[in-house]
């Protein structure tokens, strides 16, 4: 960023917007809107509370299992549809309506079939991150050179080898980069699951917060989730460019 010609500090944004929240909090515009000072102070007064912790492992336990299914699902899938053409025939036009649709209208659905327990609150947020790290594994695979495919068959590779040996290790950038998207939605599809499937961990914080109009609290586990969310999507991102060699010595 850049002020004047001369170059800011990556972190000058957000400052800015932290001090134009502060200053808007402070005029007392919306009770909504309480100073960013505040909601950091409760932020710090409720972070070791027990309803606080007690919703962070349910919400914690949802998300890394919704996360785990869509990556065990989603990754072979994908590379299947790349390398196969009569599975990516199949499945492709199914990926695309799902990733493209608003899931959340099968949130009933998911209560009717699961009830409403974790299970549906699990599988809500494998639905909103897998579509995605099907697409991406399935692109990493079609941008395979297919001379290493048919120098491992010349070999006498096995599918099983080729499929961990070749396909994988050769999609990783772009698969990284769909398990990093599909992060940032699965926090969005556990927060729905907990709000409108069983209200539970944060989702039940955000309820009993809103409900009783405690504005600073409701920003303040707001805050504590985007901060995590942020941190999972970072550490990926570092490490899809500790890989990125991959994508140019294809």
């Amino acid at each position: 960023m850049y002020l004047f010609g001369r170059r800011l500090p990556n972190m000058s944004s957000l400052i800015f917007w932290g001090l134009l929240w502060e200053v808007v909090g402070r005029l007392g515009i919306s009770f909504f809107i309480p100073p960013l000072s505040e909601i950091f102070i409760t932020l710090f007064e409720i972070i070791g509370t027990p309803a606080v912790l007690k919703a962070l492992g349910e919400t914690s336990y949802a998300f890394l299992m919704g996360v785990f299914y869509a990556i065990f699902i989603g990754i072979p899938v994908g590379i299947l549809m790349g390398q196969n053409r009569l599975i990516d025939e199949l499945l492709l036009p199914w990926v695309n309506i799902f990733l493209s649709a608003p899931l959340t209208a099968l949130v009933p659905v998911l209560m009717v079939l699961f009830g409403f327990g974790m299970t549906s609150i699990i599988i809500t947020t494998t639905l909103f991150a897998i579509w995605i790290i099907i697409l991406n594994s399935r692109a990493g695979v079609k941008q395979i050179n297919r001379s290493l495919v048919e120098m491992a068959r010349s070999f006498g590779a096995s599918p099983f080898d080729a499929f961990f040996k070749i396909y994988f290790w050769a999609a990783l950038p772009e698969i990284i980069g769909g398990v990093r998207i599909g992060l940032i939605r699965a926090v969005k599809g556990v927060i729905i699951g907990q709000l409108l499937i069983s209200v539970v961990g944060f989702g039940a914080l955000f309820e009993l917060y809103s409900s009783n109009f405690l504005m600073a609290h409701f920003w303040a586990v707001l805050v504590l989730l985007f901060a995590l969310a942020f941190t999972l999507a970072e550490c990926l991102g570092w490490l899809e460019k500790r890989v990125s060699y991959y994508a140019s010595s294809r």
